[in-house]
C-alpha cells in the first residue's frame, strides 16, 4: 500500500519531533501512536541515555497502551522518524498496533551511525520481525529519507 497525504502529515510531525530530541540533548528519534480517526493518542522521544530500552517508540507504544487495548490499537499507526528496530519492532507487534510508517531505513541510519557505541545497530529488518509473527502489520517505509536523515546530521561519532 502507497502513504496517504495524513501518513505524509504525520511523519513531517515526527521529522520535526526528532529535531526536537536532538535539540534537548537525546538521540534524534521520535514516534507517534495515531488511531485510525487521525487523533494521536501517543507521542515520544529518544530517552535510552538513562534507559537503553527507552527508544522513542517504545515509549511512544507504552503510553498508547495504558489507555487503549488492542482491539482499539490494531487500527493505529506507529509512525517513526527511522525505522523500528528489532526491539520495537517487537514491541509494535506485541501492543498490537496494526501499521508502521517510518522515514529513514535502518540502512540508511547504519550509514550515519557507523560504530558509535551509543547506536550499536541491530540489522533486523522490521518487515521480517512483523513477519514472523501470527496476525499481519502493514509496513510502509522508507519514505523521505534525506528529510529524515536531516536529524542526525553530523550527531554521531565515528571512533
Amino acid at each position: 500500500m502507497n502513504a496517504t497525504p495524513r501518513d505524509h502529515a504525520f511523519l513531517t510531525r515526527v521529522l520535526a519531533l526528532a529535531q526536537r530530541s536532538r535539540d534537548e540533548g537525546h538521540h534524534p528519534f521520535a514516534a507517534m501512536v495515531v488511531a485510525a480517526d487521525g487523533t494521536v493518542i501517543a507521542e515520544a522521544m529518544n530517552a535510552s541515555g538513562s534507559d537503553r530500552t527507552a527508544h522513542a517508540e517504545m515509549n511512544a507504544l507504552r503510553l498508547a497502551s495504558q489507555k487503549h487495548g488492542p482491539a482499539e490499537l490494531a487500527g493505529a499507526t506507529l509512525y517513526s522518524n527511522a525505522e523500528p528496530c528489532a526491539m520495537c519492532s517487537g514491541g509494535t507487534y506485541w501492543s498490537g498496533v496494526g501499521r508502521v510508517v517510518y522515514g529513514m531505513s535502518e540502512a540508511s541510519l547504519l550509514e550515519l551511525t557507523g560504530s558509535d557505541p551509543e547506536n550499536p545497530t541491530l540489522s533486523l529488518p522490521c518487515r521480517t520481525v512483523f513477519a514472523a509473527g501470527q496476525r499481519p502489520t502493514e509496513v510502509i517505509g522508507p519514505l523521505r529519507e534525506d528529510e529524515a536523515r536531516a536529524a542526525h546530521k553530523d550527531f554521531w561519532r565515528h571512533p
